[in-house]
């Protein structure tokens, strides 16, 4: 079965993904998010997301075989350095589109460093977020890097339904908001 580094913003959105992925692939999770404002709520993401895969790896019923994990550094710093100047644009705007641009490409470079030919992500399954701006840089990310892009946009078919509900039957910490402190307001 291929290999896909799937990135994931949280525990909550992979949970949908991951079901609809793991009869394709064998999943690692990318686990990139310095975007998220402050190292408290980033711990709770990160427990969520361990705890997901946890219960999905330890189900008899799962589809495929286990997930891994592999978290790269959190860095919000950098974050703050990428956006400075679009602190003031709109949720869904370019500092969105630098934010969700330099996590995938940090997912295709670890990819491409490991052998991994296929990436994607979790962000489609928001009905917050732009599933064009989204294929838009990951398909430009695919090519530059010389791997393939999986464009699902997971919120088609009730994904969005779906994440919501299997994050309330596993118990998993919700956020209320994408990660960074602008998307607060």
């Amino acid at each position: 079965m291929p290999v896909l580094l799937l990135h994931s913003c949280c525990g909550p959105c992979s949970t949908a993904v991951v079901e609809r992925l793991a009869s394709r692939f064998r999943i690692v999770v990318f686990f990139c998010n310095s975007n998220i404002d402050d190292e408290g709520e980033y711990k709770k993401r990160l427990a969520a997301q361990k705890q997901y895969i946890e219960i999905y790896n330890a189900s008899p019923d799962r589809a495929g075989q286990p997930v891994d994990l592999v978290c790269a550094p959190y860095t919000p710093e950098s974050f703050l350095k990428m956006v400075k100047g679009y602190e003031k644009y709109p949720e869904g705007g370019e500092r969105c589109r630098l934010c969700i641009g330099d996590r995938l490409e940090k997912t295709a470079i670890y990819a491409a460093l490991h052998g991994i030919e296929s990436f994607s992500t979790t962000l489609s399954v928001s009905r917050h977020k732009n599933h064009g701006m989204i294929a838009e840089s990951g398909m430009a990310l695919a090519l530059r890097y010389g791997l393939t892009f999986v464009d699902d946009d997971f919120k088609q078919g009730g994904g969005s339904e779906r994440a919501a509900l299997l994050a309330k039957a596993y118990g998993l910490y919700r956020q209320d908001y994408c990660g960074c402190g602008f998307s607060k307001r």
